[in-house]
């Protein structure tokens, strides 16, 4: 059993505060009873990729690169690998303020299937098939475009620039510059916008290029479960409903690996901001099982999760 928690930790004075203030008993005695892996993936809060994304790459057995593929995995969530190199474009608008522009995400636009759609049908004309280009519709905040150009381009996570300044995160490769500024003036003006601000809705005025690459590795273990309660509210800044998501997942995806580490392997992995660790554990023998009921082990939930 392997149970893996992103956005568990974040940067900030308003995330530390938060994190010095909760209480997770079975994080802290999982913390306690499982033994750290000694490598720490991910460089700090300015790496292209996120700690779980790395820390998805190494259980496909691949390195912590700077372009991952990830546009391509999560196309194999629901169709076979093709051998293609893909690009998950996600909807956006771009908030132009006196100091910053920045990125505000599918969450505000609320876009329903068939107005995504539309818009991404009006982008067709830039990926013509005749030129190698392949476009697929997987969501309305996930449109996919494919051509050998893409591949291994190095681009930022989406993750990294919602409801952030974009100005850090631009991508260097001249080909997804010039792609972007193709699909902001293909965007700028067009009739589908005209309508959504007549109804006081925010203008699609922009996409992220993310995930650049043609799908490698294996596939994830059957074990892994990934929890993402943590995600929405630590990305909109609602912290009382972020320390109301660590609650509720130590009580129970956490508690049930505390549950399960007295019978079976298992292992844990946090994702922050900077960084991803593992513990993993067995379950205990004669005198180290017998301590351990006596006397639980515990380690320091907040001091583990402000290292990530």
């Amino acid at each position: 059993m392997h149970l893996m928690i992103p956005y568990a930790s974040a940067l900030g004075e308003e995330a530390r505060h938060c994190l010095r203030e909760l209480t997770l008993p079975n994080l802290s005695a999982l913390l306690g009873r499982l033994v750290a892996e000694p490598e720490l993936l991910g460089e700090d809060e300015y790496s292209l990729n996120t700690a779980q994304e790395l820390a998805l790459a190494r259980l496909r057995g691949l390195p912590a690169a700077t372009a991952l593929p990830t546009a391509a995995w999560l196309r194999e969530q629901t169709r076979p690998r093709d051998g293609q190199a893909w690009a998950l474009l996600t909807p956006l608008h771009l908030s132009v303020g006196t100091d910053q522009v920045t990125a505000l995400g599918p969450r505000h636009l609320a876009l329903d299937e068939a107005e995504a759609r539309a818009f991404f049908a009006a982008l067709a004309p830039l990926f013509p098939a005749d030129e190698g280009w392949a476009c697929e519709f997987l969501a309305p905040d996930q449109w996919l475009v494919a051509h050998p150009s893409l591949d291994a381009l190095p681009s930022a996570s989406l993750e990294r620039v919602l409801d952030r300044s974009v100005s850090s995160w631009m991508p260097e490769a001249r080909a997804l510059r010039l792609l972007q500024n193709e699909i902001q003036l293909m965007l700028h003006g067009l009739p589908l916008n005209a309508a959504r601000e007549a109804r006081g809705a925010l203008a699609l005025n922009s996409v992220w290029i993310s995930g650049c690459g043609i799908g490698r590795g294996q596939v994830l273990p059957a074990e892994l479960q990934q929890e993402f309660g943590l995600r929405e509210p630590l990305l909109s800044g609602d912290w009382p409903a972020w320390m109301e998501a660590w609650r509720a997942l130590d009580a129970g995806p956490l508690a049930a690996l505390l549950r399960a580490s007295a019978t079976q392997p298992v292992r844990l992995t946090l994702c922050g901001e900077r960084h991803a660790r593992s513990w993993a554990g067995t379950p205990a023998q004669g005198w180290r099982k017998l301590r351990q009921a006596l006397l639980p082990p515990s380690a320091d939930a907040t001091l583990t999760l402000e290292a990530l």
